[in-house]
């Protein structure tokens, strides 16, 4: 008993958690493709999936219109006339063929809506359709609503204790191939640095769900691929050909490293660490304050015995012995220096009139009197 049209598209509910939005028979060709081929589209969430007919579970190709840079209609909407909508991407342009104006004016309305999160303000709809669009608009915004905010940095990976999950941080979730760049930026680094691996996980277009991107050695040359990554509540889609669900990011690497034999690796950016231990510099010490020493000795000023204090002269020294044939004075070297501690005070008092004397009469015009 071959499978009802209901029963196909349970199975496809099952393979994708993408909202079923629309669905029709369409004719399809790309650019450079003489011939449209028939085809039938199911729009999920802001995907076109196409397969061969109707009766197929497994979808042969799709359009991301997140993608979608332009739209435009090469025959104006009018009764008994094919409707054929021109969908420029950022990767390919495809066109696309419905035989009755209505169902494509339906298309149309529903492809903006999702790709642009805006109804288009010229529609030749029924009310009815028109809630519709915006219902699915509303499911739409709240899909594709951030659920919590993609992380900015790449996050340090620290290996699980469970086995495969080799990939996953065990605290964020986050493998350390994970970049915050474009699909344009991954691309780059896996051409310019090869040695780091070819697979890069990302955030995709919209922000609100993940991407690969790869890079595969082939024969012909390097090959660049992307993939999306959606996010469930139970995990992470993966949207191939047959849609694959994992519990976390690692497990998405994980699956990508399984499928192709390991020949490819993550992408990690070596760390640089040093070999060398220096010493550091010793702290600068201020030097020490000296103080400052007079230039000039203070004057001394030896106190009289009367009780004033004249100037400190320089005091001539006395010659104490004469020479036996001419009663002159010896020379300075030959003076004898008076005892500074006198044995008694008899002689210290003489010796300090002597001296007041001789300051007294020091340049007088009379003579000494000594001399008299």
């Amino acid at each position: 008993m071959a499978a009802s049209p209901v029963g196909v598209c349970k199975r496809r509910d099952t393979i994708t958690a993408l909202p079923l939005y629309y669905s029709g028979h369409l004719l399809k060709k790309y650019t450079g493709e003489k011939d449209f081929k028939k085809c039938y589209g199911e729009l999920r969430g802001s995907t076109i999936f196409l397969y061969a007919d109707q009766m197929h579970d497994t979808y042969s190709e799709k359009l991301d219109l997140q993608m979608l840079k332009s739209m435009a209609m090469d025959a104006p909407y009018q009764k008994n006339r094919s409707t054929i909508y021109t969908l420029t991407l950022s990767n390919e342009e495809v066109q696309l063929k419905v035989d009755n104006p209505d169902t494509g004016e339906e298309w149309r309305g529903f492809i903006m809506t999702v790709a642009t999160r805006e109804i288009p303000s010229k529609l030749q709809l029924l009310p009815g359709q028109m809630l519709r669009l915006e219902e699915v608009l509303s499911e739409e915004q709240k899909r594709q609503a951030p659920c919590s905010p993609l992380p900015t940095t790449t996050y340090p990976i620290h290996p699980s204790s469970s086995p495969g999950n080799t990939n996953d941080n065990t605290l964020s979730g986050i493998p350390l191939c994970f970049f915050p760049v474009s699909r344009q930026k991954a691309e780059k680094m896996l051409k310019e640095n090869t040695e780091y691996g070819s697979i890069i996980l990302r955030p995709s277009t919209d922000n609100t769900n993940y991407a690969i991107t790869l890079r595969q050695d082939n024969p012909s040359g390097p090959v660049m691929k992307s993939y999306k990554v959606l996010s469930i509540d139970t995990g992470f889609v993966i949207e191939l050909n047959a849609p694959v669900t994992v519990p976390s990011l690692g497990a998405v690497i994980d699956h990508f490293l399984k499928e192709t034999e390991f020949r490819l690796h993550p992408y990690l950016v070596p760390q640089t660490y040093d070999t060398c231990i220096e010493l550091p510099p010793e702290k600068s010490t201020l030097p020490s304050k000296t103080v400052p020493r007079a230039r000039v000795a203070p004057m001394i000023h030896t106190q009289s015995l009367a009780g004033d204090t004249p100037p400190s002269y320089p005091i001539p020294l006395l010659p104490t012995k004469a020479t036996e044939a001419g009663n002159e004075y010896q020379d300075a070297d030959d003076m004898s220096i008076p005892d500074p501690k006198p044995k008694d005070l008899h002689q210290e008092l003489r010796i300090a009139v002597q001296r007041r004397k001789e300051q007294i009469y020091t340049g007088s015009p009379f003579l000494h009197p000594t001399q008299k």
